[in-house]
């Protein structure tokens, strides 16, 4: 499993999600098929982690979801 967390090209707004193939799930967010993702399109994928099951996963989409999270990848992108 992974972790990852994609940008909106068009307003920066970032989103993390888990799953077991990054290339697929960032097709899927770039052609509209989830719907709290569909109206920032296009994406940029710039941060995945491996997990080595969805538990683990789990914990760490919540913990990239909370606030320090956030400021963690924001610093990512600086």
């Amino acid at each position: 499993m992974f972790v990852y967390a994609i940008q909106s090209q068009i307003n920066n707004f970032i989103y993390v999600g888990m799953t077991g193939n990054v290339n697929i799930r960032l097709e899927q967010h770039n052609s509209g098929k989830n719907k709290s993702t569909k109206a920032y399109r296009p994406w940029k994928l710039f941060y995945e982690e491996y997990c080595v099951d969805q538990i683990s996963a789990r914990k760490r989409e919540k913990q990239l979801k909370s606030g320090y999270g956030k400021e963690f990848l924001k610093s990512i992108l600086k």
